[in-house]
């Protein structure tokens, strides 16, 4: 055990403090169109001038540099316009930032392995803790060159973190390398230009609080009227007064209807973006608003009725239910998920897989749900994994942000919470000491059904291994109870184990064996007419 790491110690993961709906924009007529398409090319090209100049100040930028470049916009939108885009402005080219440094660490990691191995002689066996030395001196001489690509773009990052430098795409790097490979997109150059303009545009506005129905420049009244303070030099297209622009179509919106409902009303901030789904012809109103920080519940009070441990795999979840105690319920559950396709059909199948999950969690009757703490962002390099090419694409395919994001949202609706445990040897251990005792001719354990079971109990604070100390040599008392055991005032403590766990409650062996509970002995008082086991922490003599 001297060779294992550290494990981190669980924790209850904090709750969602932002929420975002969303509502189709229908019935809009062609003049809302019109409109609704020239101020996000108005206002996109207002938002990539800013870009730029906000990349141009690198370091240099300071309250005046944002000052001036607020009340240029200003004289071509208006000033809470141009609030909305720098605000954007600063929150991409921080994410730049923050993706920047994330670059520059995986290329040192991938670094120092090229190093490692290059440093061993051809052939070398490695070892669990460290990779061994190349196959042959052609692959030593590839990975030898392929060290020196890397140090050189690792020190071309280096150089642009410490000039402030970042490079930014308005619109997704993805869409603009598309636009080289059309015909394997099957995309014409009038379809590609139409999507990538309209990501570029710019049809958004945040909240004030204080406000009429909390936004001033995209205004939604209680009963789903929309309409938009037009930029100045769009303001001839305006049909109300003020410069605003009402559209004809009326929004309702089904999820947290009731909630926006209340915010808008007390004039509370909500935040608004108009846009447009190229492929499916259609205008979307997405509305979000932060929420106050709600206090976690205490760890203990979330193992306080068990756990669900899930373990997530490419294409399923495993949960197992455990109670206080640790000990496994019922049959494994397994929650499947199909993770190819398009981003829109994963982000689906995620959301069903973890609905169900939920909705079971609920029955079960448990106050939390125990999941691994997964991160692969330092995971996924050739140089860590090698010829494991499979492996790598199966890691990189699983989306462990959007996932638990979406877990912790889903549950807070549900009044779940989420318990992060270290991921460390859970499949390992769980197949090692909980897949065969719990697979019968009636259940059929996988090592991800054990290793659920394993993250359950870690979560509710229990060693994974069922029993940590050895059997007593006799039947006297000088070994003492077990360490993994029910607590002394759990009734049915000192009943007999079952051999089997997959039988009802009460209910037969599927085995046919039968065991009776431990009677006490002859010698004992009053034991022949009770059949009770009495033991006093000290005899009454007198």
């Amino acid at each position: 055990m001297g060779g294992l790491r550290k494990l981190a110690v669980p924790f209850v993961v904090p709750g969602p403090c932002g929420v975002a709906i969303r509502d189709r924009l229908g019935h809009l007529t062609p003049h809302d169109e019109m409109v609704l398409r020239a101020v996000g090319e108005h206002q996109g090209a207002l938002a990539s001038r800013d870009l730029k100049d906000r990349c141009a100040d690198g370091h240099d930028h300071s309250a005046q540099t944002w000052a001036s470049r607020k009340r240029e916009l200003t004289a071509l939108s208006s000033s809470r316009i141009a609030g909305a885009i720098t605000k954007a402005t600063h929150d991409q080219w921080a994410l730049a930032r923050r993706c920047q440094a994330t670059h520059m660490k995986t290329l040192d990691a991938g670094i120092r392995t090229l190093r490692h191995r290059l440093s061993l002689p051809i052939g070398e066996k490695g070892t669990k803790r460290a990779a061994g030395g190349y196959r042959s001196r052609g692959e030593w001489f590839r990975k030898s060159r392929r060290l020196a690509m890397l140090e050189d773009r690792h020190a071309a990052a280096v150089r642009d973190w410490q000039a402030g430098r970042v490079r930014v795409v308005r619109g997704g790097k993805r869409l603009l390398n598309t636009r080289h490979h059309l015909t394997q997109a099957q995309l014409t150059e009038e379809q590609w230009r139409e999507r990538w303009e309209a990501e570029r545009w710019f049809v958004a506005a945040d909240g004030e609080s204080g406000k009429r129905f909390g936004n001033e420049t995209i205004r939604v009244t209680p009963d789903g009227e929309v309409s938009i303070k037009l930029p100045a030099p769009l303001a001839h297209l305006a049909n109300a007064q003020h410069g605003r622009y009402t559209l004809t179509s009326r929004i309702a919106f089904a999820h947290r209807g009731g909630e926006w409902a209340d915010r808008i009303t007390a004039n509370r901030a909500v935040a608004y973006r108009i846009h447009l789904d190229v492929e499916r012809g259609r205008w979307y109103l997405t509305a979000s608003w932060q929420r106050p920080a709600v206090k976690t519940i205490p760890l203990e009070t979330a193992r306080a009725r068990g756990m669900v441990g899930v373990d997530t795999n490419a294409d399923h979840f495993a949960a197992y239910l455990l109670d206080r105690h640790g000990n496994p319920v019922g049959d494994p559950h397994r929650f499947p998920y199909d993770l190819s396709g398009t981003a829109a059909h994963r982000d689906a199948q995620i959301r069903h897989a973890l609905t169900r999950l939920i909705n079971w969690a609920v029955r079960a009757g448990v106050a939390a749900i125990g999941i691994e703490d997964l991160d692969f962002t330092t995971e996924k390099t050739r140089e860590k994994h090698g010829r494991r090419k499979r492996f790598r694409q199966l890691i990189s395919g699983m989306p462990t942000g959007r996932l638990k994001a979406r877990l912790v949202s889903m549950a807070a609706e549900q009044g779940l919470a989420i318990v992060a445990v270290d991921p460390a040897y859970t499949s390992m251990w769980g197949a090692q000491h909980w897949q065969e005792p719990l697979t019968t001719p009636h259940r059929k354990m996988s090592r991800h059904d054990a290793a659920g079971i394993a993250i359950g109990r870690r979560a509710l604070g229990h060693p994974v291994r069922r029993r940590t100390a050895p059997p007593p040599h006799d039947r006297s008392d000088r070994v003492g109870h077990r360490t993994v055991q029910a607590g002394p005032g759990d009734r049915g403590r000192e009943g007999t184990r079952p051999p089997t766990t997959d039988r009802p409650p009460g209910g037969p062996s599927p085995s046919g064996k039968r065991t009776r509970e431990p009677s006490a002995s002859k010698t004992v008082r009053d034991a022949p007419s009770t059949q009770r086991w009495v033991q006093d922490s000290l005899m009454c003599t007198g």
